[in-house]
């Protein structure tokens, strides 16, 4: 079996709700994320052999094959095929294992693995909630129902779940999220994603045109105090707006390629990929699936949690890293050292590439060598992705 190489990595800055993202097509942006992948490299555009693009919501704007359109949207030619893959949030992640299979497998050279999701023109939720409203019914089935009668699925009530299963209280969660936004605005404030980040032009309120390359969801002047005092989303519960992610816009990408890709080339690799685990956990908790996903992923790398030098854990909910880092055994300042979705936003389909665009930097920048990215999602399933920068 041959390797697989991170060759070029990057990802827009995130963009609010209705905020300075919001104007542009999913499309385009995910053409502008492949067109950097090209540029950076020097590659032929038409030596890239696969296109594969997480996204979530695929209705609307994102409907049709969203990473094809992002293709015809780009300078790639038309003879690149494209596929978008959902799942969940995990999309852009799984994106990446697929790439890195089809190269590792040889069967391909140069595949590029990216996300998308514009959560502002295509609201979360929709591709469901679009087809009941209008009596196409929905994805629970009968069967399903059968196994799991009277549960409707949901990521809050997961969160919720982990917080009280490990007994880890509000404070905790609050506490998180403000290190969050400390870490991003850190981060931001010394250039740490500027090599990571693809400016975007974008028209303000005013008509007048300005460069995106800041998160916009990062609270600079975030406060603890001010954390505490958001209302709970739950009666009881412990979970706030402010300690989940949040709402995003933005795409992500990574160039995958084996040693003929490199070859053909020419370039130097930021990383090899070391290993990739996924797996099924209990859909009604959810979130929990990271944890036994990493267990089983260290396992089978032959590592330990003391071997990784940075991990990345998607901050869907604070409960999530929260609960990893204590049943793994991780270090607090190995993890999430930038911030996370909290500060930086979770742009569903597109989170898993832009992780991993930010571990690769991270650990460039801090001369470490082992990189581990896990992210939660949807139906219990959770993905890991070990890296070596090399």
């Amino acid at each position: 079996m041959g390797e697989a190489y991170i060759v070029a990595a990057a990802r827009t800055a995130g963009g609010k709700k209705a905020g300075r993202l919001s104007g542009w097509h999913p499309a385009d942006m995910a053409g502008r994320i492949l067109d950097t992948l090209v540029d950076r490299t020097g590659a032929d555009p038409a030596i890239v052999e696969d296109v594969i693009m997480g996204c979530v919501s695929q209705v609307g704007e994102q409907a049709i094959n969203i990473a094809r359109n992002a293709v015809l949207a780009s300078k790639l030619p038309e003879s690149v095929p494209a596929t978008s893959v959902d799942r969940q949030c995990g999309s852009s992640q799984q994106a990446l294992h697929f790439a890195a299979q089809a190269v590792m497998s040889g069967s391909m050279d140069v595949v590029i693995a990216a996300g998308v999701e514009s959560m502002s023109r295509v609201p979360m939720g929709l591709s469901a909630a679009l087809p009941a409203k209008n009596g196409f019914g929905t994805y629970k089935s009968p069967k399903l129902e059968e196994r799991y009668p009277g549960i409707q699925f949901s990521q809050f009530m997961g969160a919720e779940m982990i917080a009280k299963k490990y007994d880890i209280s509000r404070d905790q969660l609050d506490e998180f999220a403000f290190q969050s936004h400390q870490r991003a605005a850190a981060a931001t404030k010394a250039g740490a994603f500027k090599d990571e980040i693809v400016a975007l032009e974008v028209t303000l309120a005013d008509g007048s045109k300005d460069m995106h390359t800041v998160d916009e969801g990062i609270r600079f002047d975030a406060s603890l105090d001010g954390i505490r005092s958001v209302k709970l989303l739950a009666e009881g519960g412990r979970v706030t707006a402010a300690t989940s992610s949040q709402i995003c816009d933005g795409a992500s990408g990574v160039m995958v390629v084996n040693e003929n890709g490199l070859k053909r080339l020419g370039v130097k690799p930021l990383a090899r990929i070391v290993h990739m685990t996924v797996i099924g956990h209990d859909p009604v908790i959810m979130l929990e699936a990271p944890i036994p996903a990493t267990i089983r992923a260290l396992k089978k790398a032959d590592m330990k949690i003391d071997d990784i030098d940075l991990y990345e854990v998607n901050e869907a909910f604070a409960p999530v890293p929260v609960a990893w880092l204590r049943e793994t055994g991780g270090r607090a300042d190995r993890l999430n050292v930038n911030g996370g979705a909290i500060a930086l936003g979770h742009p569903l389909g597109c989170s898993g590439t832009k992780l991993m665009a930010t571990l690769l930097h991270a650990l460039k920048a801090r001369g470490k060598k082992y990189g581990l990215q896990t992210m939660c999602e949807g139906g219990g399933l959770a993905n890991v992705t070990i890296v070596e920068r090399l």
